[in-house]
């Protein structure tokens, strides 16, 4: 009964979902969050400690956490993982020389107890750069196909124009219902 009732709250919208918005500097988390909130670009500054805001897709409520990425912040990323259902993890795909950092980053984090349950969206940013690397790129550089432990997704994306960010939003909303 008890399962039953869990199911119908997060049907209707009552329950919200924690989600952590995580990456290096300048991959583009604030202006995604804002991009999910607002539709539309708007100007950021580097994140000190992070942004929260909660995000409504049909009825289904994400307490999204943006969390600044910064090296001398990343060791207090931990701090925000209890209770956290999703993790998105925002790649700038234009950023080869750090990929390999960010991977490091990746792997470190789903080693994490309080992420044993998480599933992984993976935001292939700046895809309207000249250059950048494709999602399928990123996901073998990041060897997500290791990640057999977790749920996981990579989405190309644009922060600045939204593409591909409904499509991601739709993800996290399935992931959470199936759950």
């Amino acid at each position: 009964m008890g399962i039953l009732f869990a199911k119908l709250m997060t049907v209707f919208g009552d329950r919200e979902h924690k989600v952590i918005i995580v990456g290096l500097d300048n991959a583009g988390k604030t202006t995604i969050l804002y991009q999910f909130l607002t539709k539309e670009a708007v100007h950021t500054s580097p994140t000190i400690g992070s942004n929260v805001e909660e995000i409504s897709v049909r009825k289904t409520r994400f307490l999204v956490w943006d969390i600044g990425g910064q090296e001398s912040l990343r060791a207090s990323w931990n701090s925000y993982y209890c209770n956290t259902e999703i993790v998105i993890l925002v790649v700038d795909s234009t950023d080869r020389e750090r990929l390999t950092l960010t991977k490091e980053e990746l792997h470190r984090m789903l080693a994490h107890e309080d992420l044993q349950n998480a599933s992984v969206l993976v935001l292939a940013n700046k895809q309207d750069m000249k250059d950048s690397m494709t999602a399928a790129e990123i996901s073998q550089c990041l060897t997500l196909s290791s990640i057999t432990g977790h749920s996981w997704h990579v989405q190309a994306c644009c922060a600045l124009t939204g593409e591909g960010l409904p499509a991601s939003l739709d993800w996290m909303r399935s992931r959470v219902l199936a759950s």
